[in-house]
Formats: C-alpha cells, structure tokens, sequence
C-alpha cells in the first residue's frame, strides 16, 4: 500500500507528539505521587528562633496535607552557608528543602554566593520587622530625638547587632545612611547576647528581631522608637515605622521555602500552592502572628522577585559601607 505525502506526514506527526504527551503525563503523575517519602527542610539557624519556629509549623501544615513527613533538620554555621550549600548539591528532586531567609540574599554580595543561580524561591512564609530599640537610660524618645543626638554626639552611641553582615547589621547601616548619623557599631554572636549588654547598657542601640525583644520591651526594659517594616506591627500597635520619619525606609526578616534548581516545576508549583492553602488557613496564621510576623505568601514569580529585589538592595548597602565579612 503506498500513502500519499499528506498522510504520511500526518502520520508521523501524530506520533511524534505521543512521547511528548506521555512524558507530559509522566510529569503531572509524579507531581501528583509527590512525595513518596519524608521530606527534609534545612534550617541554617539553631533550633528555638524565629526561622526554626516558622520552619516547624510549615512543616507540620504539609506534613497533614501530604501524608508524609516533612522533617526539619538545624544545620547552623558559616552565616547560613552550611545549610544553603548541602540544599544546593542535593539532588533537584523535592526531597531536600531550604528555609530560606533574608541571610541569603545578604550572602548573595557578601560572600559572593549565587542564591537565585542555585535555587528556586518557592514561596514567601513570613516578614517579621526590626524593632529600632535603645537602652532607657538613652535620653531619646523617638526617632527624630535619636537622629539629633547621634548628629549632636557622633560615634557616641554603640549600635549593637548580632553579627557582622547580618540583617541587623545592615539594617543600622541603611539608617547610619540614610540619617547620616555616627555611630559605633558592636557585633555580638546573635540575638541572645547582644540583648544581655543591651538590657545592661553596654550598648544604647540595637535593630532586633521583634519575637526576641518584644517581652522586654513590655516589660519596661527596652524602649522601642519604630518599626522597620513600611506598616505597624499589630504586636507593637502603638510604635511608629521608620517610614513615618524616613519615607521609604523599609527592612526586614523574612523567611520562605526554596529548593534546587532544576526542581521539577510542577512539584514546585504543588509546594507552593499548598504553603498558600497554609497561609491562608486561620489556625496557621494566628500562629504565625505569635511570631509577630506578617503572611507573605504569593505566587513562585511573587517570591523570585522579591528575592532579587532584596538582592540588590543589601547589594547596595554593602557595596556603599564597604561591609566585609568575618
């Protein structure tokens, strides 16, 4: 039997197009087993802070939702590196996670590392802002009383932070930028002992976390002058934002989930939208605020642009203050 040039065509183009579907449907199958096995999330940070308590409670939501265990696993050390480098050689097949955080963008220029080269930002979980805070025995108020004691008493206040290169760090050099302020700054080895001296007076000043401070600022012990994110802090309802002083003054810690690379797009797009369903659910997010935090959530390109945005502004900073790493 002999076929026309226009069968034969169609022929071959018909079957041309099965491996394409059937890979197609391959891909949606696996998504759909997905996972078929524990899934670990690494933390760069110990066990007990912020990213670690957020990281948990994610966990426990996707756990419920996908019928297995989704395992945090601390890797503290190298400023998060540690973490972010046993993520990025896992192998790209969903079953190893980061709890990725604003650290990461920070390393991005600081260590000249390749956060959105090695990985993909699935979604955004929680903004949690700074608390701009000053030991009470420092007679400023507010921040506009800071800004014209600092200018009156240069390098006289010690601005404390929990590390060289940390968000805390760079968040005192955008306000010391942005004020044209002096002032000293005092790196400690986190967020614990830097409280101690601050609580003590060995320093005045200090950007914190809002979980780790927020008790003793109720209690009297630390005086907060704003927040750093561009809203209020429902925790702190009453203490202005930076931006209220310094239109467009905006920082923040954030956290989120990533994964390798060349993860499968549509396993990526199931984490993401069950981190969603998550955010969105009533239980999680009321304790999620029990972090003073505020739902990020969105879509993957939400998140990818959001970190590159953050990239290049913490770029910015280190670039302009000449930050260098320990």
């Amino acid at each position: 039997m002999t076929l026309s040039r226009r069968t034969f065509l169609h022929l071959t183009a018909a079957a041309a197009a099965i491996p394409v579907a059937v890979r197609g449907a391959s891909r949606r199958a696996w998504a759909q087993a997905y996972p078929a096995r524990p899934v670990r999330i690494l933390v760069g940070f110990p066990a007990g802070g912020t990213t670690d308590i957020g990281a948990r409670l994610i966990a426990q939501w996707l756990s419920e939702r996908l019928g297995h265990q989704f395992i945090i696993e601390n890797k503290p050390g190298a400023g998060t590196r540690l973490a972010t480098d046993t993520v990025a050689q896992a192998p790209a097949d969903g079953y190893t996670l980061l709890m990725a955080t604003t650290t990461n963008v920070i390393n991005a220029t600081l260590y000249n590392s390749n956060f959105l080269g090695e990985f993909v930002p699935v979604a955004g979980v929680i903004r949690s802002p700074f608390v701009l805070e000053v030991n009470p025995a420092l007679p400023v108020k507010t921040v506009p009383d800071l800004i014209a004691f600092a200018k009156a008493n240069p390098g006289k206040i010690n601005m404390a932070s929990f590390g060289i290169g940390s968000s805390s760090h760079l968040t005192g050099e955008l306000f010391k930028m942005t004020t044209g302020v002096d002032m000293q700054h005092v790196p400690y080895r986190g967020s614990a002992p830097m409280l101690v001296d601050l609580l003590s007076g060995q320093v005045q000043l200090a950007f914190d976390n809002l979980p780790a401070s927020i008790e003793h600022i109720r209690a009297g012990k630390l005086r907060p002058l704003a927040v750093t994110t561009a809203v209020r802090s429902d925790a702190l309802p009453d203490v202005p934002t930076l931006a209220e002083t310094l239109p467009g003054f905006e920082s923040s810690a954030w956290i989120g989930i990533a994964a390798p690379k060349s993860t499968p797009a549509d396993i990526v797009d199931r984490l993401n939208k069950e981190i969603n369903a998550g955010l969105a659910d009533p239980k999680l997010k009321n304790r999620l605020a029990d972090l003073s935090g505020m739902v990020l959530g969105g879509t993957v390109d939400e998140f990818t642009r959001h970190a590159a945005a953050e990239t290049e502004k913490w770029g910015k900073v280190i670039r302009a203050t000449n930050v260098k790493p320990e």
